[in-house]
């Protein structure tokens, strides 16, 4: 059976330092791939012990074999995800003013009428989605107001208010 051979980049007692060190699950998991593979075990055996196929760890000897250490760094966590924001400073402050008065149109702050207050500042379409993200950056509420009996005249509302009360 076919051994990988990797590198002299560190010695065994070192990729096992490593491998008991890691903090980041997956770069623990490829630290003690290395150390099996540098006591010799097949990608086979590491395969049934770990739960990685056997290419992987073939591609795993080869990234180490190719960048060293360095190349054993977790690219997910290091990659920044984070989208940029759409607003400034001065107009998140003029957002979160706004929605401490009415929404336009008489309705209530939804995630479409920030979405459109948002667009309207931009210059460009925004969708409603980012209207929810800053929603709840801000931590903004829901507002509605309460239900009236819209069909009744005055004196049977107040009877209406007084008889729910209780």
């Amino acid at each position: 059976m076919r051994r990988i051979h990797l590198a002299p980049y560190l010695e065994s007692d070192d990729l096992e330092q490593r491998y008991r060190q890691a903090r980041e699950p997956h770069e623990r998991s490829w630290w003690q791939i290395l150390w099996l593979l540098s006591r010799g075990q097949t990608a086979k055996t590491i395969a049934q012990s770990t739960g990685y196929s056997a290419y992987w760890i073939g591609q795993l000897a080869r990234r180490y074999n190719e960048q060293g250490p360095a190349g054993m760094v977790n690219r997910q966590h290091t990659t920044s995800r984070r989208t940029p924001t759409l607003l400034s400073s001065a107009q998140l402050e003029e957002l979160r003013q706004a929605l401490a008065g009415p929404a336009p149109h008489g309705e209530r702050w939804t995630s479409r009428t920030v979405a459109e207050w948002m667009a309207a500042r931009l210059g460009r379409p925004v969708p409603k989605l980012r209207g929810w993200d800053y929603l709840q950056r801000l931590g903004a509420r829901l507002r509605q107001p309460r239900p009236r009996h819209v069909a009744a005249n005055p004196a049977e509302q107040e009877v209406f208010k007084r008889g729910s009360a209780t």
